[in-house]
């Protein structure tokens, strides 16, 4: 099962970024992830043909099963880390998806 969170083109770039640091180093304070480790990934996506994607940022973040995203998804440094990725999403709200990989 993975979190799948989309983030719209920001307002700010510039401060979209530095947020977005912030942010990060928020999600390892609130669920006890070793900063050395990142067992997620973040994918910036680039102009296109078409000119700039509907979305700006997308973080991923594996999980075992259903039963451990749902309880990481339950507890409060998860919930202080998606009120902070709503603040930091100028653009407007994050998409948040669950996936499951074939």
């Amino acid at each position: 099962m993975n979190l799948i969170v989309l983030y719209p083109q920001p307002t700010d770039v510039e401060k979209f970024e530095s947020d977005y640091t912030d942010h990060l180093e928020l999600l390892h304070e609130k669920t006890g992830i070793p900063n050395e480790e990142k067992p997620y990934t973040v994918t910036k996506f680039l102009p296109g043909p078409g000119g700039n994607p509907p979305y700006y940022k997308m973080f991923v973040m594996p999980f075992d099963s259903a039963d451990a995203l749902e309880q990481a998804l339950a507890s409060q440094g998860m919930q202080e880390v998606a009120a902070d990725a709503n603040r930091i999403s100028t653009g407007g709200a994050p998409t948040i998806l669950i996936g499951q990989q074939n």
